[in-house]
């Protein structure tokens, strides 16, 4: 996690010391790497999973997507990566696993939107 000056200046006039900065920084890069590391697994035991993607070339509710693969990495305490279907490919950031069976993603373009992805659709 990067705090920005003008963050960093408030907290140490508040009386957070340096080291405590420090100390959350690593934590949340911790904890970015957790969760990357969580992602990648949900999708890669997986040879399909559903979404709440709003498809305009599909009338299902909750589509389904076969996976390729999701390659996931960290940015201070933000996960990116790119996540493949069989078909097309997008660019991933701010993960959130939200439970065993369903991860939330925001997806760059061209969908450009937060999206949940299950390993059923009644899961959605």
């Amino acid at each position: 996690m990067s705090f920005d000056s003008r963050a960093r200046r408030a907290l140490r006039e508040a009386g957070v010391s340096e080291e405590t900065l420090r100390e959350a920084s690593d934590a949340a890069a911790s904890d970015a790497e957790r969760t990357a590391e969580q992602v990648e697994s949900f999708f890669e035991d997986r040879e399909v999973v559903y979404s709440d993607m709003d498809l305009t070339h599909s009338t299902a509710e909750f589509p389904e997507h076969a996976v390729e693969y999701a390659d996931c990495f960290t940015h201070s305490d933000d996960v990116r990566g790119w996540l493949r279907f069989d078909s097309w490919g997008v660019y991933v950031e701010g993960a959130r696993v939200l439970s065993d069976e369903v991860v939330e993603l925001t997806l760059g373009p061209t969908v450009h939107d937060r999206v949940r992805f299950a390993t059923a659709r009644e899961e959605l």
